[in-house]
């Protein structure tokens, strides 16, 4: 925000040395980014010329909004199936994406804001300032085709699709957004005259005449002043606002759409008519809240200003400090973040009320009540303790990609903000408080019918800030001794006036009684309110919307480490008059505290009562939470909100872990094999150091294991089965080896021969051939014949069966009947022993 306080500054001196000491916005200290993604720059561009152009806060919101959406085209061009464009819907493909998709935004933004601020009053500076920054970007600012399949064209295209479009929203561009409707139904009021004579509904708007009128913006306006700003504007096309909250209604033969309809304001001589003049009359009096020599002194630090939940209906009166100022927040006890109370700041509450009415006035070379968000947002984006992770879950996503969906969410309520507020204020077309405290001063007083200027239509007496001025107030020592001879007007207590500074550098109008007739808001002689109804208050609007945006993308209600900070260095702030009389920090803990800011200056501005804000307020809270749940939808899913959407497997919100075996990963998918996290079911996880190769956790994420096709440390072979060559062990194939592998044909291998199995790895059979002795046999001619000298049990014919022999024992008996030595049985041993041989020679 310090681009758009720059003129406040009273010397080149103090400039220098706040341009090296802050940034963003205005005393926020924190480093100078230098560098910004491509959406960023344009926006720059666009808050740049809308300071430059005229204050018109309806159409920069819907500019703000527009290129948002440009630039959000731009980007999910690229973005694949999920995130949903606006207003032009393609898809395109490229080496290098963010190459691609800066060269997008760039061309659809500068076409965009080249089309809109064309006729801007501030066209000749800021056209150029769109050329520079192409030039600056690498881009060829004369290139216009839209046919190509270019990143270019494709910007040029969206541009395209933009602009047209705009013609047929309902805001009336083609014919610079003039009303083509409604007309006032009071004369003008002309404010350097006494008194509101000829007013003829004292509801409704009133416009005024002055010599020449000097905008928000610094704009000056000759002869006159501009007419109702958008009072039709509530038929543009929204962003989120659905016809479920729409209400129409229908005056002088035009239907006015109305969203999120608040209900009349308290009306004069109807229904509220108490609650109509005691907010007026509060306006007045905290008019006389802005003399700093006053002795008031205020801390206004976080620890004890701000945190000021919104009131039910019933309630709105107890929410002010009528007599003395502010809401009913209590501030807070610790900032939450660094866990330490608040450091007090003690300043005079003149300082800090005229500081509130001109910061958030916007002007001059204003970027307007949306476009001053922009700057708050820009300045959280570049804060060093902004993790930017949407809605402060998830990944923490590139700078580019922060920017287009803070951009759209934003601009997509501020739009819908304009189109809502003004709606209501061209349907109820309601007073502002110049005209309406000027009037009822006329009438007299109300309150007691003894005192002089008695009527039922005057305005409530307040001692020390309201009061008729009689010959014993006007006498010499009275409180309005300099009043002498206005005897039975209505005095107030409060700010004197433009007459009373010839000099607004160095002068100060001070605070006295003034008669209420000559009441003039804390705002420039050449300004005194804005063009447009006060019901409901676009800037308390407008600010909660923008704060509930803040709240909600950041995931945080705070600014970012617990405090946001704007600074006003002494005497060289204010532009109204001079001050403040000492240097003075704005603080806010959470975006709310900020907007409940913004609203409470409006009424020490002179420019709302409370029927003005409170109802705006709470239009704003709907529609920051709409607009953001629309910009979700927009967007796509959003990893780590908790909640999941299309394109998500999984979302446990802040348990997704990239870490945690069995979570949902970070990226909002399920845990699989591979994500280097052991998980149930997986014996092993390296991530990329899985293998399907020796020793190493496989592809599968199971453990290195026998027959599974890999030869690791301890295997001798392994072809994933038992084969002809290897065993089920992964030790060759061996008969003897004790491993029976009837892949190699072996029917059995108990290393060795045993009751059941040969020496040659087959079953122990009588008749096979194979004399097997362990299991019992003296002889095995291959037969089961008897009489042939082994019988058909395989016992020699004649004799006694051969008892089992194992161990030892065997071993010997082989080892003899090898040499031919005779152990126990003769010739015969030979006889068993050719036929043995005889048998073998048969196989």
């Amino acid at each position: 925000m310090l681009a758009s306080h720059v003129q406040h500054l009273k010397t080149p001196t103090v400039l220098r040395g706040m341009l090296v000491a802050i940034a963003a916005i205005g005393g926020l200290a924190q480093p100078v980014i230098a560098q910004h993604s491509v959406a960023r720059e344009w926006n720059e561009e666009l808050l740049d010329a809308i300071r430059n152009d005229l204050a018109r806060p309806t159409i920069h919101a819907r500019n703000l909004y527009h290129v948002s959406a440009a630039m959000w085209d731009g980007w999910t061009a690229y973005a694949g199936p999920g995130p949903v464009p606006i207003f032009h819907s393609e898809s395109a493909t490229a080496v290098d994406i963010q190459a691609a998709r800066d060269e997008t935004i760039s061309y659809a933004a500068y076409r965009l804001l080249k089309s809109r601020f064309a006729n801007s009053v501030g066209a000749a500076t800021s056209l150029p300032s769109f050329d520079a920054r192409m030039v600056a970007l690498g881009y060829d600012m004369n290139f216009t085709d839209t046919i190509m399949n270019t990143p270019a064209s494709l910007g040029n295209r969206i541009a395209e699709t933009i602009i047209s479009f705009g013609l047929t929203d309902g805001a009336n561009e083609a014919n610079d957004y003039i009303n083509q409707f409604y007309q006032p139904t009071n004369p003008p009021l002309l404010p350097a005259l006494p008194g509101n004579p000829d007013i003829v509904d004292v509801n409704r708007w009133q416009p005024l005449a002055l010599q020449f009128f000097v905008d928000q913006a610094g704009n000056v306006i000759l002869g006159g002043y501009p007419e109702f700003l958008g009072p039709e504007w509530g038929q543009v096309t929204p962003f989120s606002l659905s016809s479920n909250d729409l209400t129409i209604y229908n005056r002088d033969s035009f239907d006015y759409w109305v969203y999120h309809d608040p209900g009349p304001p308290p009306f004069f001589g109807g229904v509220d008519d108490d609650y109509y003049r005691w907010g007026f009359e509060m306006v007045a009096v905290w008019s006389s809240h802005l003399d700093p020599s006053d002795g008031v002194m205020w801390d206004i630090s976080p620890a004890s200003i701000g945190n000021a939940p919104l009131p039910n209906a019933g309630d709105y009166e107890q929410f002010y400090d009528f007599e003395n100022g502010g809401d009913w927040g209590t501030g807070y006890t610790v900032n939450p973040v660094t866990g330490q109370p608040y450091t007090p700041q003690l300043v005079p509450r003149a300082d800090y009320a005229r500081i509130l009415a001109e910061f958030w006035a916007d002007g001059p070379d204003s970027e307007t009540p949306p476009g001053h968000w922009f700057t708050l947002a820009n300045y959280v984006s570049d804060h060093p303790l902004t993790k930017k992770r949407i809605g402060g879950q998830g990944v923490v996503i590139d700078d580019l990609e922060w920017d287009v969906k803070l951009y759209l969410a934003l601009g997509g309520a501020m739009h819908d903000v304009a189109i809502s507020a003004w709606g209501v204020k061209g349907w109820y077309d309601y007073i502002r408080p110049v005209s309406a405290i000027r009037y009822l001063a006329d009438q007299g007083q109300c309150t007691d019918p003894l005192l002089p200027s008695f009527d039922p239509n005057g305005i409530h007496l307040q001692p020390g800030y309201i009061e008729v001025i009689t010959s014993a107030t006007t006498a010499s020592g009275g409180q309005h001794e300099h009043l002498v001879g206005l005897e039975g007007k209505i005095a107030l207590n409060a700010w004197r006036g433009p007459d009373y500074i010839a000099n607004p550098a160095s002068d100060e109008a001070g605070v006295g009684w003034i008669l209420a007739e000559n009441w003039w808001p804390y705002q420039r002689p050449s300004f005194v309110t804005p063009p447009f109804a006060g019901y409901v208050s676009g800037h308390s609007t407008y600010s909660r919307a923008a704060a509930i945006i803040m709240t909600n993308f950041t995931g945080s209600e705070y600014f970012p480490g617990g405090l946001g900070e704007f600074q006003a260095p002494q005497n060289q702030f204010l532009v109204f008059e001079d001050g403040p009389s000492m240097n003075v920090t704005l603080q806010w803990a959470k975006y709310n505290d900020a907007s409940d800011q913004c609203s409470l200056s409006r009424i020490w501005g002179g420019i709302h009562p409370p029927a003005d804000d409170l109802p705006g307020r709470i239009m704003g809270q709907q529609m920051g939470e709409d607009a953001y749940a629309f910009a979700q939808s927009i967007f796509g899913s959003v990893c780590g909100n908790g909640v999941p959407e299309d394109g998500e497997e999984c979302d446990d919100g802040v348990a997704n872990s990239d870490t945690t075996p069995d979570a949902c990963r970070i990226d909002c998918t399920n845990p699989i094999c591979g994500d280097d996290v052991q998980d149930s079911g997986e014996e092993c996880d390296n991530g990329a150091g899985n293998a399907n190769a020796p020793n190493l956790c496989r592809t599968s994420c199971q453990l290195p294991t026998c027959l599974d096709g890999i030869v690791d440390n301890g295997e001798q072979c392994d072809d994933g089965v038992e084969s002809a060559n290897c065993d089920d062990d992964c030790t060759p194939a061996v008969c003897g080896d004790g491993v029976a592998n009837q892949a190699a044909g072996e029917a059995c291998d108990d290393a060795g021969a045993s009751t059941t199995c040969d020496l040659d790895c087959t079953a122990a059979v009588c008749g096979d051939g194979t004399l097997n002795l362990v299991s019992g046999e003296e002889c095995d001619d291959g037969n089961t014949n008897d009489d042939d000298g082994c019988s058909a049990i395989c016992t020699l014919d004649g004799a006694a069966p051969i008892p089992a022999v194992s161990g030892w024992g065997m071993m010997l008996l082989l080892a003899g009947l090898a040499t031919g030595i005779m152990i126990r049985f003769g010739g015969l041993a030979r006889v068993s022993v050719r036929v043995e041989s005889d048998a073998h020679n048969q196989r």
